[in-house]
């Protein structure tokens, strides 16, 4: 098992008593043996909130400053003149009603976000069932409901990231690829944590961030401490 020696050797040069500044954790990472491909770095935010509660979600949107390593398709629910300047602003897929049977009976999914201008949620909303499961409704807090099409291709072209509390009060999400390196990957981290530490609903009392943990998608967590 390769994998499985790898991972072994990963997990020598973590010390599981310690917490970890993000810079030195990030460091460890680099020094990790290296898989097949280039791992995604992942952040693990444990937040003092209830999710069940409607007024202590915690979800929005950041741009990561050094992008997140991997190029997003867009598909833009758009007619007339928005659908012109989505294609114009780099959208991969454009369209409108035609699309509904192709992603209905094709299982068609050759994209990773969904952008939707207010006019067309009606039509969206009928493939609620297919694509809420997925995570690909549009929806306004993540910015992917809007009429500046240009403005949210661009973004998620160029490395915005959404985070939303799960049901076991956690946030999970990838900022960046292994070979980063340290820096460009620290960069990417505070604007992260920057934006949910500012998302801290008003509802929430007590400690905000329980506990936060970095990994990579192969690799052992290192706890970060937040003094």
């Amino acid at each position: 098992m390769k994998q499985g020696k790898r991972y072994a050797e990963a997990v020598k040069l973590v010390d599981k008593t310690k917490t970890y500044s993000a810079e030195e954790a990030l460091e460890v990472i680099q020094k990790m043996p290296k898989a097949k491909f280039d791992e995604t770095v992942e952040l693990h935010v444990k937040l003092g909130v209830d999710s069940k509660q409607a007024d202590q979600q915690v979800r929005g949107t950041t741009v990561l400053p050094n992008g997140t390593g991997k190029t997003l398709r867009v598909l833009v629910f758009a007619k007339g003149p928005k659908a012109e300047e989505a294609q114009k602003a780099g959208a991969d897929f454009v369209g409108a009603e035609e699309l509904i049977p192709k992603i209905e009976k094709e299982n068609w999914f050759d994209y990773d976000v969904i952008v939707a201008t207010p006019d067309m949620m009606g039509v969206v909303g009928r493939l609620g069932k297919v694509l809420g499961p997925k995570g690909l409704m549009p929806n306004p807090k993540s910015g992917t409901v809007t009429m500046d099409v240009t403005k949210a291709i661009q973004e998620i072209k160029s490395g915005k990231v959404e985070y939303r509390l799960d049901k076991t009060n956690i946030i999970h999400l990838g900022f960046g690829k292994v070979s980063f390196g340290t820096k460009k990957l620290l960069e990417n981290y505070e604007t992260v944590m920057g934006a949910i530490i500012k998302a801290k609903p008003a509802a929430a009392k007590g400690q905000y961030i329980k506990s936060v943990a970095i990994s990579t998608t192969m690799g052992p967590s290192m706890y970060i401490d937040q003094k």
